[in-house]
């Protein structure tokens, strides 16, 4: 079976899910984004919470929203504001997820993000919801993926 981790990072904490699935036979798929987020924190949280906050969904670096050739796929995404970060909310906009075991890792300080997962739910029943808290900083996160 055919599967993928389609996944936006920002500081680490996407990346560190895509190794650990990437050990368990994922292909791998990065989402970059022209939308830029500043070095600083204060900007930072500013403005990406404000793009997640208002569902902005911002052109996304060649990426490709072919998912055919998958059985499954996983998407992971940083929670802003509560909700998803603006660039997975292109991918979600973009791609075709019929027919396909889905999954969605979402990664935040808290572990948890109720306005992400209330709008996942209503959107796609069907799909599986993990939330992570810091999975870069506390690799026992990454156990909830098995």
């Amino acid at each position: 079976m055919a599967k993928l981790f389609v996944y936006y990072s920002f500081s680490g904490n996407g990346d560190a899910v895509a190794a650990k699935l990437a050990e368990k036979g994922f292909e791998l798929r990065k989402v970059e984004s022209e939308f830029t987020l500043s070095k600083k924190l204060l900007p930072q949280l500013l403005k990406g919470g404000f793009s997640a906050g208002i569902g902005q969904k911002p052109k996304l670096k060649g990426y490709d929203s072919d998912v055919s050739g998958y059985d499954e796929v996983w998407v992971g995404a940083p929670v802003w504001n509560a909700r998803l970060a603006s660039p997975v909310n292109t991918v979600l906009r973009d791609t075709d997820f019929s027919g396909k075991k889905l999954t969605f890792v979402l990664y935040s300080a808290s572990g948890f993000a109720k306005n992400a997962d209330k709008r996942l739910r209503k959107e796609y029943p069907d799909a599986k919801i993990i939330h992570l808290c810091q999975p870069k900083d506390d690799p026992e996160e990454l156990a909830k993926l098995d």
